[in-house]
């Protein structure tokens, strides 16, 4: 139903036979020409273009990038712009570009089936239709998804706060969420009850991390907590977001994916085998299932496991999850960790930092081995005496650590825990630093149950 092209990206060739060697893109661009058809819409009806995305220039300020579904558009052309809700106002058109490769090009025209972009409507915004003025006509756009999970974002205020961050304050990141609100149409921020924080919801784990991740890039310091399923009541019942989850493994890991998609509830709606070795599995799991698992996922297959997942909608709550989460080995003071304070601690579970690292009282150093949190002092020293020589023991040997992602972080830490992030580190601590304290608000949790 259609052709092969095969290419040679470093080279820029392209063919249509893989055991003959291309010359140039010609192969490709005729495939396009004659097997894709061109885009329709009318270039002589009134303007209709739907802004898609936004950006921004430090001279010409927001650009709205978009397709013009019709009609032509001019440079200084007098336009209606109609919102999501219907309302209309007029603005002028001051810059028209189109795209050729990467670049922004001017042009003094662009019709129909073109990807353009415009400046000169300063408040613009995703999902608007810039139309014509005396015959206005509105796009409607494709709905997008609501949320469904939410984490909280704030200040950093662990003991290391402001060293690493350029942006540490609440003014700055709330300006960088809202800034984010105009082109990530799928993202929420709301107010809490504390000035220093916002609660951000969005479509996923992995949608929340590229936020974050890009935030710390730009030099921003915060905090996030455990990402939080968002529950819905439909028709009086209690309702949790569910995903299709599409998993291909090979056929020795078969019986430990099933076995860990049905601790966290999920159903098994397909099983193929290809006869390749591999096993196509297909699941039905809710989203809270699925939180923390693409880690353990990766471990358990050896890191040979395909796993793609897709929004299905909502069901009733399925209930409690059968997980056993470990625990975790918590810095009892602040200093920097020697070998020797490490080797203790590595003896209870798995570490997360070396030698070397500065922490903190409540910095989470490692994973226990069983379910109940440990303090371990990982500052440490080994003092010697007249009947020790530093010469006279042999040298620490210590297991390179587990060093922990953005992503992992996230997908580690529990209700109680937050992730600390910074342009050059990831760090996750307890909520609340002080031992004395915490332990407190334990046994007060302990006496509401």
């Amino acid at each position: 139903d259609f052709p092969i092209v095969y290419t040679n990206a470093l080279a820029g060739t392209t063919s249509l036979d893989a055991g003959v060697p291309g010359t140039d893109l010609r192969p490709l661009f005729d495939a396009i020409v004659e097997h894709i058809p061109p885009p329709a819409g009318e270039k002589d009806g009134p303007l209709a273009l739907l802004v898609s995305t936004i950006d921004y220039d430090e001279y010409r300020g927001r650009v709205a990038i978009g397709k013009v579904h019709k009609g032509r558009l001019r440079p200084g052309k007098q336009v209606m712009v109609v919102a999501r809700d219907g309302v209309q106002r007029p603005a002028r058109i001051v810059g028209l570009f189109v795209y050729e490769g990467l670049k922004r090009v001017d042009v003094e025209e662009a019709a129909a089936g073109e990807i353009v972009a415009v400046t000169g409507i300063p408040d613009v915004c995703i999902g608007e239709t810039v139309t014509d003025r005396l015959d206005p006509v509105r796009i409607p756009m494709t709905e997008v998804d609501e949320p469904t999970l939410r984490m909280t974002f704030a200040v950093n205020t662990s003991p290391f706060a402001g060293r690493e961050g350029q942006f540490c304050t609440s003014r700055k990141l709330r300006e960088r969420l809202h800034k984010e609100l105009e082109t990530n149409v799928s993202l929420r921020v709301e107010d809490t009850d504390s000035p220093d924080a916002l609660l951000v919801s969005g479509r996923g784990e992995l949608h929340l991390a590229v936020l974050i991740e890009a935030m710390r890039r730009e030099g921003y310091e915060l905090q996030v907590s455990q990402p939080e399923v968002i529950y819905r009541s439909i028709d009086g019942v209690l309702c949790e977001p569910v995903e299709e989850a599409a998993i291909d493994v090979a056929e020795e890991h078969q019986g430990t994916v099933i076995e860990m998609l049905g601790s966290r509830r999920g159903d098994l709606i397909d099983l193929r085998a290809p006869g390749d070795g591999t096993v196509h599995l297909v699941y039905r799991v809710p989203t809270r299932g699925l939180l923390g698992f693409r880690s353990e996922f990766l471990t358990a297959t050896r890191g040979t496991g395909i796993l793609n997942t897709l929004f299905a909608g909502y069901q009733p709550v399925a209930g409690e999850l059968a997980l056993e989460r470990a625990g975790s080995l918590i810095a009892s003071d602040t200093g920097v960790a020697t070998s020797f304070g490490l080797s203790n601690a590595e003896n209870r579970g798995t570490l997360f930092i070396g030698p070397g690292t500065e922490v903190y009282a409540g910095m989470i150093v490692g994973k226990h081995q069983r379910e109940t949190d440990l303090e371990v002092n990982v500052c440490k020293q080994k003092h010697l005496t007249n009947m020790r020589s530093s010469t006279s023991d042999i040298a620490v040997r210590l297991t390179p650590p587990t060093i922990m992602s953005l992503d992992r972080a996230i997908e580690y830490i529990g209700p109680d825990e937050l992730a600390e992030v910074t342009p050059r580190s990831v760090r996750m601590r307890k909520k609340i630093l002080d031992s004395n304290l915490r332990r407190r608000e334990e046994k007060r949790a302990e006496a509401r149950v």
